[in-house]
């Protein structure tokens, strides 16, 4: 717990601190990522296991829409459904990234199945479904503001994939462009609305713990990947085994 009530800015500062320590664009499998040292291979697998992500973000988000307590609330946080969910079949953000494993050359149903998937991202993604699921709405929201550190990872991540790979298009990586303007958008209105209702050291403590949080689910993942996919020999059992490593 914090020692004395930080003030709104300290506590963003405190927050955005976490971010500059802990958010995995410091990871090396993701350092390794944009600077174009893996094979086509691991790169089918970070996509791959990051699809469950992907794909379970409008479960914790409709989990969450569900407890918010006035319409101006749902409505905002209905965006982000939306943003992920698309308003029609073949829309949103988990169809482009579906754009993206099928440009790497993965099948869509192989992908979407979740057969592949590491046990680490499967314990990963589904403790932060649940995190957001059973924490307060404070703490839940809270959660959500790695975003506020994801539009500097999306810019290394088109640069440096598009001018390291040569099977990486400008439309494989359709999925980020919208992020580039919606992750901001929705980090602004998180941010506020913690600036705003973490008033009592207990109820700082709990945001700051909310996003270190957040930030371990990434790394953790990104720690899975590295040991499986990276150091030879330790894939395991059912999990994504590539047949190309070009």
């Amino acid at each position: 717990m914090t020692d004395r009530i930080l003030t709104a800015d300290e506590l963003e500062a405190a927050l955005r601190a976490i971010g500059a320590e802990r958010y995995h664009n410091l990871h090396p499998f993701h350092r390794a990522l944009h600077a174009g040292l893996l094979t086509k291979g691991q790169v089918q697998a970070w996509a791959l296991n990051r699809y469950y992500y992907q794909a379970s973000i409008p479960a914790k988000d409709a989990s969450l829409l569900a407890r918010l307590p006035t319409a101006e609330l749902r409505r905002e946080w209905r965006r982000r459904l939306e943003d992920h969910d698309g308003t029609e079949p073949g829309t949103g953000g988990i169809a482009r990234w579906l754009k993206l494993t099928a440009g790497l050359g993965l099948d869509n149903g192989y992908v979407e199945s979740l057969d592949g998937l590491l046990p680490t991202t499967r314990f990963a993604v589904d403790a932060y479904v649940r995190f957001v699921r059973e924490r307060s709405i404070l703490e839940a929201i809270a959660s959500s503001l790695t975003e506020l550190f994801s539009p500097t990872i999306i810019s290394e991540r088109v640069v440096g994939m598009l001018g390291n790979y040569s099977f990486i298009t400008e439309e494989t990586l359709a999925y980020f462009q919208p992020r580039l303007t919606q992750a901001p958008r929705d980090s602004a209105f998180a941010l506020a609305y913690v600036r705003e209702h973490a008033r009592t050291a207990e109820q700082q403590s709990a945001v700051l713990a909310a996003l270190r949080f957040k930030c371990d689910v990434l790394w953790s993942m990104l720690d899975a990947l590295d040991y499986a996919y990276v150091t030879p020999g330790n894939i395991p059992p059912g999990a994504f085994r590539p047949e190309s490593q070009a």
